[in-house]
């Protein structure tokens, strides 16, 4: 693994550059303050690795016990409470025979902790190896077969989460919902959203949001409620990107050895999840900027859906819908996004990119030439 180098310090940022990230770094005596906590992980060496990933701070530290994988967030994102939901399911999945990331448990049995102002949790390295360590979001597979192989595990996890029993996730930031579309008036429901968040309100103010929504959005939501009413919603990924993942080649094969990062997972459907996973994996969003046009990975596209479709056949119904709630999969998210980097951050630029980009043009540009002919493409399968 070597040592970090500065080049490591720094933080993946809204495009493909490297930026200072919005966290400082996990420090060695902040690491070996943690541990208190940990009776069973002996003598922290170094801190081998720092990663790039924005929204929270993490390491890995090299101890007289092994390897181990350190977690930290802002108590704005998450406490304790909010990291507790993410392992719950974590385990869940486990124990239904997934290859997720290894909790650590300290004292008492949690696997959560609160210090000052940080909440923090440890995960064993997962098998597999970080293919895609270097991979910004919204960066595409590698090769068919890794996208082949990402939708094969997609799938299981969706099979194995249909048993787990929870509620949706308490308000956070930056959690990927899908409750202001899963309604029959996304405006009101916007409405409802802004009430506990007064720094998005803050930022909107200025803004002609109504009209944006009205304008660009809406029309994606068409009939997609009526449709959504019949799924059964389960507890999904919400951040299926290949970065997510740790890999291997088995027999000549590309294979998902661990699931990461369940940091975005709440109570949505199957098919939004599999839309995350086109959005963020297929559709270069970051070769937008001032454009009206990026690069779609069909046959990346393809090998996703049929290694999904080979463990679990999308039924009819959810194939229609996968067409209609593409476009409306990062909204949500976005809102989110815009209060993260205006309330907690404190950056309007960012706030501003997430908006214009993120909110409003990873929309329009759906219903421009090459959007539409994504759309259309996965429309042509249903009846293929």
């Amino acid at each position: 693994m070597g040592n970090y180098n500065k080049a490591e310090l720094k933080s993946h940022g809204m495009g493909k550059e490297l930026v200072e990230p919005d966290w400082r770094k996990i420090t060695l005596e902040e690491a070996e303050g943690i541990l208190k906590y940990y009776p069973k992980i002996r003598n922290i060496k170094q801190l081998t690795w720092h990663s790039p990933r924005p929204f929270s701070s993490a390491a890995i530290a090299l101890t007289d016990s092994g390897y181990y994988f350190l977690k930290r967030h802002h108590f704005a994102i998450r406490d304790v409470e909010a990291i507790l939901e993410e392992h719950r399911f974590i385990e869940h999945l486990r124990n239904n025979g997934l290859p997720v990331s290894n909790v650590v448990k300290g004292e008492s049995d949690k696997t959560a902790f609160t210090l000052d102002e940080w909440t923090y949790e440890i995960h064993l390295l997962g098998e597999g190896d970080d293919w895609y360590r270097d991979a910004v979001s919204w960066s595409p597979f590698k090769c068919k077969e890794d996208a082949y192989a990402a939708g094969k595990a997609l799938a299981q996890m969706h099979i194995a989460a249909e048993t787990f029993e929870a509620p949706k996730r308490k308000q956070s930031p930056l959690i990927s919902s899908f409750s202001i579309f899963n309604s029959a008036h996304p405006i009101k429901q916007i409405e409802e959203y802004l009430k506990t968040r007064p720094a998005l309100v803050k930022y909107l103010d200025d803004k002609r949001w109504k009209d944006d929504i009205q304008k660009h959005i809406l029309a994606f939501h068409e009939q997609l409620y009526v449709d959504l009413q019949k799924l059964k919603p389960i507890w999904t990924h919400n951040d299926w990107h290949a970065s997510n993942l740790l890999w291997a080649n088995v027999n000549g094969k590309a294979t998902v050895k661990t699931i990461l990062d369940f940091g975005l997972s709440d109570k949505t459907y199957a098919v939004y999840d599999l839309a995350t996973a086109i959005e963020r994996n297929i559709i270069e969003w970051l070769e937008l900027g001032g454009k009206l046009d990026c690069t779609v990975h069909y046959g990346a596209l393809d090998a996703l859906l049929a290694g999904y479709e080979f463990v679990r056949p999308l039924s009819k119904l959810e194939s229609h819908v996968l067409y209609k709630i593409l476009p409306l999969v990062h909204v949500e998210f976005a809102l989110s996004e815009i209060d993260y980097f205006y309330g907690i951050i404190k950056s309007e630029e960012n706030a501003d990119l997430a908006y214009n980009t993120f909110l409003i043009g990873h929309v329009k540009w759906f219903g421009e030439p090459s959007g539409q002919q994504l759309l259309n493409y996965l429309k042509q399968r249903v009846n293929a």
